[in-house]
């Protein structure tokens, strides 16, 4: 079943082009776009979730929206003929055990398969093309961003209220329910981001729950190089391209400096330049006269 629902999956993407208008990749494409928005001392920043994603994806319908798509695009008809033959075949497999009792779900997609993520957004991007627009007109909406089942709005706050937009988005479609988070002192976390609002712009911090804990691979462990400084990577990767407001990125280090040395890393003299980490030591296995070698193997830098 895994093997189809690859396969599926590869089929839909070839055949029947998702325009993905209203996604974000991830937090780096989000943070260019919020910069290049309009921000007033009046507009509200909102996120809204979606309940239950998967379970309530309704699949005769996204069925039907699948079919229109694949004639939209003049997909041969042996094509789009085992395309839905596939995707019927997925969908049945839909059940799971509880206690002693093996239960079908009649309705919403199977959890942990890979076609699911593609079948989801084929019907979620067809409710934005379909709605959206008469929200954007009737809520003046200034902006709109998903990622996956997390949705975050910019409008004004003179002509709008938060609670009347989620209700006219919970009335569009039984299956989809949304729950939303406002701003709070300005402030609103989104993905793994903190956005500032300020009167013209917005600046930019990096989120994390309180439950977060300084746990990574410790440098006297005896892992692999490459494994014990891949959270540094991204640590420093992120500090160095969300375009983090000043105080926010001197934040932002002071922590990562607290996770290395927690971790027993060496830290960068005060004043001095962070090292790039170009190389890193490959070791090599006993040589005959029974001496350990090491040597510098080049990695990219962070």
């Amino acid at each position: 079943m895994h093997n189809l629902s690859q396969l599926l999956t590869t089929r839909i993407r070839l055949s029947a082009l998702l325009p993905y208008t209203f996604n974000v990749k991830n937090s780096s494409e989000l943070i260019r776009e919020l910069k290049q928005t309009p921000v007033t001392s009046t507009s509200l920043f909102a996120s809204l979730d979606i309940t239950n994603k998967y379970s309530n994806i309704p699949f005769k319908e996204t069925k039907q929206i699948l079919k229109n798509m694949l004639a939209s695009h003049m997909t041969d008809h042996n094509i789009s003929s085992e395309i839905l033959i596939c995707y019927e075949v997925i969908i049945k497999q839909n059940y799971f055990a509880h206690g002693d009792r093996a239960i079908t779900q009649t309705d919403g997609l199977t959890m942990g398969a890979s076609s699911s993520g593609i079948i989801s957004e084929i019907f979620l991007q067809h409710f934005e093309h379909s709605h959206l627009h008469i929200l954007a007109h009737k809520h003046k909406l200034v902006n709109y961003f998903r990622y996956v089942d997390d949705v975050l709005l910019i409008c004004d706050a003179l002509h709008n209220d938060i609670h009347t937009i989620l209700s006219d988005f919970n009335s569009f479609h039984p299956n989809l329910q949304f729950t939303k988070e406002t701003e709070h002192n300005k402030k609103l976390n989104y993905l793994d981001i903190t956005i500032h609002k300020t009167p013209t712009s917005v600046n930019i911090g990096v989120f994390r729950k309180p439950t977060i804990t300084d746990t990574m691979i410790p440098y006297t462990y005896n892992h692999l190089p490459q494994h014990k400084y891949a959270a540094i990577r991204f640590l420093y990767n992120r500090l160095n391209s969300y375009q983090l407001h000043k105080t926010e990125y001197q934040r932002e280090e002071n922590i990562i400096q607290n996770f290395l040395h927690n971790n027993s890393f060496s830290l960068r003299p005060p004043g001095k330049q962070r090292p790039k980490l170009t190389c890193l030591p490959t070791m090599h296995p006993l040589s005959k006269n029974g001496t350990l070698s090491l040597t510098l193997a080049q990695r990219p830098p962070i």
